[in-house]
């Protein structure tokens, strides 16, 4: 081959490949792998963490099991703070004994603190149940904070060579020193997982996806439930009655309706109290409140199958009371808890659009036939008034 002459194609392929495996290689994919420290410190390993847009580089002394350990990341907003933890029992917040840092408010200088989280109710600066040393902070200047320490491991995790990690991200910090607690939604339940000290490699616990996922079973069962077919059975028992063919099919419809959306509706209120069990500090005072209202109500409600009164009963009057205004309340207050899950779970827009979409479908579909009701209401006492005399009065002649 003359020099002038081009590679063979072989040898293009090659160097092309050669090329892009070098672009995504591991370590050039890693961010952290490029971050720098103002004291020039090194450490073994670093992990792009896959959550909140953080950052642990940590090197680990099995001999003396100390753990070495910087943390990266950018609080949710200005002023807030920044942590990573330990749990020493779970894989959760709740017991974690955690490292924070934050800018002092008076001197703007980055500073860190140690906290025992008990619960999610008692977040408490005080010493760790490890030893911990070296702890320092920095900012940086594209405005995250640094936090650095050196850690004793207890014996136990020690010895498993894994260690349980939660990292979380902060709004702000009270003048008292308290944290201002973060959001409950998306990434902030899901920033934990195992650290594998031996191997260098973090895998994520499915915690927060599980809870993600009940979550979303909860808000399907009760916007099916309360948000669609509540409302339908009861445009089944106002509209559809109106017309005497119809009759008795619409009641069978209407129970139907109202007892299946009751079954669905208890199954996701227990999904409710099971997801607030789990989470003691994470309370949503108002959509709880209103959940429990329907329950008592849609329980109250259904007995009314049971002790409905024939038409011409005494009581029945009162009967429909009581069964119309618990029925347009259960009506009124599920619409209305349906829209304040969606604003917890804060879902994909099109989503809460859907649902929008829905209740304006059978808003209009309602207009409709209450304009129709009425002309078959009118038209038919209009017939009884024109009735023509049949020679009779009061049963004599």
């Amino acid at each position: 081959m003359t020099p002038s002459s081009p590679p063979p194609l072989s040898s293009a392929v090659f160097i092309c490949i050669s090329f892009l495996a070098l672009m995504i290689s591991p370590s050039a994919a890693l961010t952290c792998s490029s971050q720098k420290f103002t004291e020039n410190q090194v450490y073994s390993n670093c992990l792009d963490l896959p959550y909140l847009s953080s950052y642990l580089h940590f090197s680990y002394n099995s001999s003396n099991t100390t753990l070495s350990i910087a943390f990266i990341a950018t609080p949710s907003k200005s002023g807030g703070w920044i942590a990573w933890a330990i749990n020493p029992k779970a894989t959760g917040m709740a017991g974690s004994q955690s490292l924070v840092g934050y800018k002092n408010s008076t001197t703007g200088s980055a500073q860190v603190h140690t906290f025992d989280i008990s619960s999610y109710s008692s977040i408490v600066a005080k010493d760790l149940s490890f030893e911990v040393w070296d702890k320092t902070a920095e900012s940086r200047s594209d405005g995250s904070l640094a936090i650095f320490a050196k850690i004793k491991v207890p014996a136990d995790l020690a010895a498993s060579g894994k260690i349980n990690q939660v990292w979380q991200l902060g709004p702000s910090v009270g003048t008292d020193g308290r944290l201002v607690p973060h959001a409950y939604v998306g990434d902030n339940l899901q920033s934990k997982g195992t650290l594998d000290l031996k191997s260098g490699q973090s895998s994520t616990s499915s915690g927060g996806d599980d809870r993600l996922k009940k979550k979303n079973i909860h808000g399907i069962l009760n916007a099916v439930s309360w948000g669609i077919l509540f409302p339908l059975g009861a445009m089944i028992a106002r509209y559809i009655r109106t017309f005497e063919s119809a009759d008795p099919a619409w009641f069978y419809l209407h129970a139907f309706c109202q007892v299946s959306a009751y079954a669905i509706g208890v199954a996701g209120w227990g999904t409710g109290l099971k997801l607030g069990s789990e989470s003691p500090g994470i309370t949503y005072s108002t959509h709880r409140n209103i959940g429990i209202a329907l329950f008592v109500l849609a329980t109250v409600q259904i007995f009314a199958l049971f002790i409905r009164p024939k038409k011409d009963h005494k009581y029945r009057f009162y009967w429909k009371v009581y069964h119309h205004s618990f029925g347009y309340a259960i009506l009124v207050l599920g619409i209305i808890n349906v829209f304040k899950g969606i604003n917890i779970l804060k879902p994909e827009d099109k989503w809460k659009t859907a649902y929008m979409i829905v209740i304006i479908a059978l808003g209009g579909i309602s207009l409709l036939l209450e304009a129709i009701t009425w002309v078959v209401v009118l038209k038919r006492k209009s017939r009884k008034s024109t009735k023509p005399y049949d020679g009779y009065i009061n049963g004599q002649s």
